[in-house]
């Protein structure tokens, strides 16, 4: 009896008991994006572009509630894995983030009444920390950027929680065909503009989730767009973008959030029309 009683413990809430905190859970996220107008698509009039016949946007994500530019990820990460399954009342939500995506997911568990931790490195800035404590989350240092994920993953296990793993389902939790996703975001608000199909999108890429979206949003739609990331000093995405090879490891960019040490799971290389390397200085 006791072997049973210890089992059926550690089942997940079966879904007659566990659909109505679900369903409230997943209403609440909805409500927040209802109550939060779409980011801003700022023109920047540049002579030096315009010289050139050249128009210039910014996609600017910061105006979301959280002022992280990671906010439509986190959203998405929590609602992929509430209708995966995987979070349930009272789950202690895990992330490896050196910052945006862990503000808002304090955020969002705050929203859901469920705890919070951030598995990132002891150089992460002290504006960031201070974020992620604001939402109610809880920071836990490690002394190296390559260090986040195991640690993470032990936290989880450790807490009988979730780690939501950004870097592995960024490119896979956001539905890339629309459902107002950044690519559609963007496309929607270039609709009155000269050029309504820009020519080149530009982006970073920390998970690879972003570049991902666009990308696929793109061919999708049958746009000419296409896609370049940016990719800064430290970062191993340029190197694996030239030679396919998944192995390859670099020592990780000194900009908070993009350019990994390792190559990630999320960034589909095939979905990048370009890689500009930017120096560090």
């Amino acid at each position: 009896m006791d072997c049973d009683n210890a089992c059926m413990q550690t089942q997940p809430p079966s879904l007659s008991t566990s659909a109505p905190w679900l369903h409230e859970a997943i209403s609440r996220i909805e409500a927040d994006y209802q109550r939060s107008a779409d980011t801003h698509l700022i023109p920047l009039r540049l002579p030096a572009f315009a010289a050139h016949g050249i128009d210039l946007y910014l996609k600017d994500e910061s105006t979301h509630p959280t002022g992280s530019l990671k906010h439509r990820l986190a959203r998405s990460l929590f609602l992929y894995a509430l209708c995966n399954g995987w979070v349930h009342e009272g789950s202690t939500i895990v992330e490896s983030s050196s910052g945006s995506t862990a503000v808002s997911e304090a955020y969002f568990a705050r929203l859901l009444g469920l705890p919070f931790v951030a598995v990132m490195p002891r150089s992460t800035s002290p504006e960031k920390v201070a974020q992620i404590e604001f939402h109610g989350g809880r920071c836990h240092f490690v002394d190296s950027a390559g260090a986040v994920y195991d640690a993470a993953r032990a936290i989880a296990e450790e807490t009988g929680g979730h780690y939501m793993d950004q870097f592995t389902y960024a490119e896979r939790a956001t539905d890339w065909r629309g459902n107002n996703n950044i690519a559609e975001s963007m496309f929607t608000q270039m609709q009155r503009e000269p050029h309504p199909v820009p020519r080149w999108i530009v982006v970073g890429a920390g998970t690879g989730g972003t570049s991902a979206t666009i990308g696929r949003y793109v061919r999708y739609q049958r746009h000419a767009t296409q896609v370049c990331v940016a990719d800064p000093a430290g970062s191993v995405f340029s190197a694996y973008h030239r030679t396919g090879d998944a192995q390859l490891t670099a020592p990780g960019s000194r900009i908070e959030g993009i350019g990994r040490p390792r190559v990630e799971p999320s960034f589909i290389r095939t979905l990048v029309d370009r890689m500009v390397d930017v120096a560090d200085c």
